[in-house]
């Protein structure tokens, strides 16, 4: 089973820059089924013996030891609230996944299968949702499909990313980035928070945006009313999100005259398997892997310095 799956996560690094997504579908002991993009799968284990860890969170069962690696094991369907239920089956497989430089191992109950979908069929996921835990929700077969937003888990059970650092924090008490803002864009309100959280700590003021379409509308429309270097400093884009993905946009601006010049920055949770070929090919500034917020900063220094120079 591992052995296919890897070989359809590896096939599935073609959709990369199509609009396109690649999910690996699985449920939590009930029948809806859930999925997570197939780029942040590294394998799909039975679940072995785990070893306890006393004093963890509540939804760690446990620590794998992992050819060395030691990966905390995360309760999925406790995490993202839904209701104990002694009736339903146990977790039989672990879902070992790799995000914002972190490797972790999800518990799920059956393991259904990958599929391919166009990015622009996603839907917000509704008001409703189980407490905000999706970013999406995708139509296969008929049924519906909840895209977890695992980083917002993460957050929870292990912890955000840490502020500042001092030095950084003292090389910034100058820092002026002249009115101009920044548009963050992220389907996670989570991840957009931390971005947002990072950017105010540098005393830059933001825009936000769920997904590429939505942002590439609202930068059309701030174009509309002045130019756009006049307003924004740069964006700071997710890559894999509903409606449209990151490196749609990213092609999407360098094709529009008025917003061609913009700086775009890549941030995404892929960082084991990114395709930085695909960040050259549509135009990106740059890319940086989620979640360090002394090297977000640090880019957006730059930027800023790199400005004020050339003007």
């Amino acid at each position: 089973m591992a052995y296919g799956l890897l070989e359809s996560i590896d096939s599935s690094t073609r959709l990369a820059g199509h609009n396109r997504l690649a999910l690996l579908l699985f449920r939590l002991g009930t029948r809806q089924i859930f999925g997570i993009n197939v780029f942040k799968v590294q394998e799909v284990l039975s679940v072995p013996t785990l070893t306890h860890m006393p004093g963890a969170h509540p939804q760690v069962r446990g620590v794998l030891n992992l050819r060395g690696r030691v990966v905390p094991v995360i309760d999925l369907r406790s995490a993202i609230g839904l209701s104990d239920d002694d009736s339903l089956p146990p977790p039989a497989h672990l879902v070992v996944a790799e995000f914002n430089r972190s490797v972790q191992a999800f518990l799920v109950a059956q393991v259904e299968r990958i599929v391919h979908l166009d990015v622009a069929e996603l839907k917000p996921p509704p008001a409703a949702d189980t407490d905000g835990y999706l970013t999406a929700i995708a139509r296969f077969q008929n049924q519906d499909v909840g895209i977890i937003d695992v980083e917002k888990v993460l957050a929870e059970i292990l912890g955000g990313p840490v502020g500042l650092s001092s030095q950084l924090s003292d090389a910034i008490q100058h820092l002026d980035a002249g009115g101009l803002k920044v548009l963050v864009v992220d389907d996670s309100r989570v991840a957009r928070s931390q971005i947002e959280g990072v950017l105010d700590q540098l005393g830059i003021a933001t825009l936000s945006a769920k997904d590429g379409q939505e942002a590439l509308d609202l930068l059309r429309d701030l174009a509309a009313k002045a130019p756009i270097d006049e307003q924004l400093l740069m964006v700071i884009s997710d890559v894999e999100m509903p409606t449209m993905d990151g490196y749609r946009l990213t092609t999407e601006i360098r094709h529009d005259p008025a917003l061609q010049h913009l700086y775009v920055l890549l941030h995404s949770s892929l960082s084991g398997v990114f395709n930085t070929a695909m960040v050259e090919k549509v135009g990106a500034d740059r890319f940086i892997a989620k979640f360090s917020s002394d090297e977000l900063a640090q880019a957006v220094i730059g930027r800023l310095e790199n400005l004020i120079a050339t003007h």
